[in-house]
């Protein structure tokens, strides 16, 4: 069946109707880092509640972001067939009824049924990551794609500050912290109503937040937001894709998802195990679940200095060489700096520091990738786009590495796994993003 409302070419756009769009889909960011970023508290939250491994804690990133793999291809012929709005709708049905299963699976304290729900919940991200992407890369002017990707990081990370806070309000007491000490020192049955208890608080937030999410839903597909053509080709670019008959034919689309499955993984890392590293300095959850924060509101800060620089000042092919490299000296820093410094109220070893600072460092790389990625891709660019989400999945992949080097060394070791992933992406923003035939 195909979409009902008639698609436009994007040049055809009022900047009304332009701006209209970009703020729509900025909501629309923002709920995606609402939802994602929280994980940095459900990580260790059910870690105790459930008592998990490190390793099995991990689960939570990767039964959310193994579903981009799976699901992104098909996303991308769901858009073809029922359009950017209608698949936007279907997005945040299913990110409602994921929430919902948290209600079953609280009342059961069964981890597996919590990552069903949480699967779920990344099924109706990666439809919704397949639209807006593309569709806010085009919205406008190439040379300013990285600058427009920027804004909508800003309504991303904005989101994932508030909601690890806001999720710790609701959930946590401050009397947890003796709770979790005692743990220990209960029996099994005293143990286990304890935990009970502590599983379902999440039952209230995430039935509101799945009632929320279907509604808006609805509202998305009734907004003004224009169906765009994304099948349009200029006369340059058909000329240069008329003998392409797969989406493989084009290398800096396929070493570009690569480059994201790397850079996510790197991004993940540096926020859903900066708890973790914090607690290993002897720093309690309650106080440790503002780092993610942290990390973020620098993330925000590098968004606001691409949007302010690029294509002004530098070229975001400039920028993501800069971020890339500078990812590079963090992940270095991390693994030999020391010292115990006392910075923003926290008292902690100096190397978490430069985990924080991962946050700039990885700030315009999603942004730079993007652009460079879908460059040329005429009607291939939703399946381009859903090629590159699919690399979303470094994010469900890269934290069970840093898990298993954590319990099998320690956790700031494990953060070695980081160093390989920015030199490939020092390779994509120097190189591997030109390369238009394999073999060249």
């Amino acid at each position: 069946m195909k979409a009902t409302t008639t698609a436009v070419d994007v040049s055809s756009l009022t900047k009304r109707e332009t701006n209209i769009s970009i703020f729509l889909v900025g909501v629309m960011f923002f709920m995606f880092g609402f939802i994602s970023w929280v994980n940095a508290i459900l990580i260790p939250y059910f870690k105790i509640a459930c008592e998990l491994t490190s390793f099995q804690a991990y689960l939570v990133a990767f039964a959310f972001y193994i579903a981009y793999f799976i699901m992104s291809v098909p996303a991308s012929y769901l858009l073809k067939t029922q359009g950017f709005k209608k698949g936007m709708m279907i997005g945040f049905w299913f990110m409602a009824l994921g929430a919902f299963i948290f209600v079953p699976a609280a009342m059961t304290r069964t981890y597996g049924i919590f990552l069903m729900g949480l699967f779920t919940i990344g099924i109706g991200l990666s439809i919704l990551q397949t639209a807006a992407n593309p569709y806010i890369t085009i919205l406008g002017p190439k040379e300013r794609g990285a600058q427009r990707i920027s804004i909508m990081g800003i309504c991303n990370k904005a989101a994932g500050i508030l909601s690890p806070l806001i999720f710790a309000a609701v959930i946590l007491r401050p009397t947890d912290t003796d709770l979790f000490a005692q743990l220990s020192t209960m029996n099994d049955l005293q143990r286990s109503a304890a935990l009970d208890e502590l599983v379902r608080r999440v039952i209230t937030p995430y039935t509101v937040l799945g009632i929320f999410l279907f509604v808006l839903g609805y509202l998305v597909y009734r907004s003004p937001l224009p169906e765009i053509n994304t099948e349009h080709e200029s006369p340059e670019v058909a000329t240069n894709n008329a003998g392409k008959t797969s989406i493989f034919q084009f290398p800096h689309l396929i070493l570009g998802a690569v480059a994201i499955f790397l850079h996510v993984g790197t991004q993940v890392i540096a926020i859903d195990t900066i708890i973790g590293y914090a607690n290993s300095m002897g720093i309690d959850l309650l106080k440790a679940k503002t780092f993610p924060s942290y990390t973020l509101a620098c993330t925000i800060c590098g968004y606001i200095i691409g949007i302010i620089t690029i294509p002004k000042f530098v070229s975001q092919v400039n920028a993501l060489r800069f971020c890339t490299l500078l990812g590079t000296v963090f992940t270095l820093l991390i693994i030999f700096a020391k010292g115990s410094v006392n910075f923003l109220g926290q008292t902690a070893d100096l190397s978490i520091w430069f985990v924080v600072l991962l946050g700039l460092a990885n700030s315009l790389v999603w942004a730079g990738i993007w652009p460079l990625a879908l460059d040329g891709l005429g009607r291939y660019t939703k399946l381009g786009a859903s090629i590159l989400i699919m690399g979303l999945c470094g994010n469900a992949l890269m934290p069970l590495v840093y898990g298993y080097f954590a319990d099998l060394y320690d956790v700031r070791t494990a953060y070695w796994v980081l160093l390989p992933c920015y030199l490939y992406l020092v390779y994509y923003a120097a190189y591997g993003h030109k390369v238009k035939r394999w073999g060249l």
